[in-house]
């Protein structure tokens, strides 16, 4: 199964992107659109809501997302939209509840629309080293199109649906973010006695490598196995250390930015 990703300035780009995907056959129960900070107004514009929350969702969501905020509004049997509070990022609006197996957020969630077969077989079609990428568009306010096909040529057919839908590419936002970092890991490396313009590509592998979803939190010296066996001899330099280092920093950081704001919110809100 091959994935489909596309990055937008707004929900509304996102969603008029996704349909121009299900019109190639892709079905919308492989179609997510996922949007951060969205406000309740703007969700009950986008899914029709009942007074209830339908039983189950908000629970099986916030046990393996690191806590929910429920389905939206209370969803109509069959509206498959929940609001996911994803660690570092917030707050995020995931129309068609795939995005939920794309978080690590299974059972229930994804099951009710995926089932566990389809719930699998996207779980292992995401590219889980490109999941810190979705989190900085999401974290930049960008939205999201993922969908997943098991034609290649359908998938094909899909990129360049979303590019013509002026759609920004994971390869071009990568770039991007690591522009946003780069002087002050230059800074930073160059202070240690490093030389970056030489060790630059083996300074951001190592970064890139500690925002792996399986090495969260983990030391480097604690992963060497998996990580050679990943990056071969570049992951016992120097430079890549240095930078896994500086890549759970930033993880920290990001963790630590995002409690702050949501203990102020609360603070407003009381």
């Amino acid at each position: 199964m091959e994935s489909i990703v596309g990055i937008f300035n707004s929900l509304a780009d996102a969603q008029r992107a996704s349909a121009l995907v299900q019109s190639l056959g892709i079905p919308e129960k492989r179609i997510a659109v996922l949007s951060p900070h969205t406000s309740q107004s703007e969700i009950e514009a986008q899914i029709p809501t009942t007074e209830t929350e339908q039983p189950g969702m908000g629970s099986a969501l916030g046990g393996t997302v690191g806590g929910a905020l429920g389905v939206a509004g209370g969803l109509h049997a069959g509206a498959t939209a929940a609001t996911l509070l994803i660690p570092g990022v917030g707050p995020v609006l995931a129309l068609g509840l795939v995005g939920a197996a794309i978080f690590g957020a299974g059972g229930v969630a994804a099951g009710a629309v995926a089932g566990n077969a389809m719930e699998k077989a996207i779980a292992g079609g995401v590219p889980r080293d490109e999941l810190f990428v979705y989190e900085d568009a999401l974290r930049r306010g960008r939205s999201l199109v993922i969908a997943f096909a098991d034609d290649a040529q359908v998938a094909e057919s899909a990129r360049a649906a979303l590019y013509r839908a002026g759609a920004e590419s994971v390869d071009a936002a990568r770039e991007e973010w690591w522009l946003g970092l780069r002087d002050v890991e230059g800074e930073h490396y160059t202070n240690a006695g490093g030389d970056f313009r030489l060790d630059e590509a083996k300074y951001r592998l190592g970064f890139e490598a500690a925002l792996h979803p399986d090495c969260r939190g983990k030391a480097c010296g604690d992963m060497m196995t998996d990580l050679n066996q990943k990056y071969g001899a570049e992951s016992v330099t120097p430079a890549f250390r240095e930078g896994y280092g500086r890549g759970q920093h930033y993880q920290d950081y990001l963790g630590e930015t995002y409690k702050t704001k949501d203990e102020q919110e609360s603070k407003r809100a009381a």
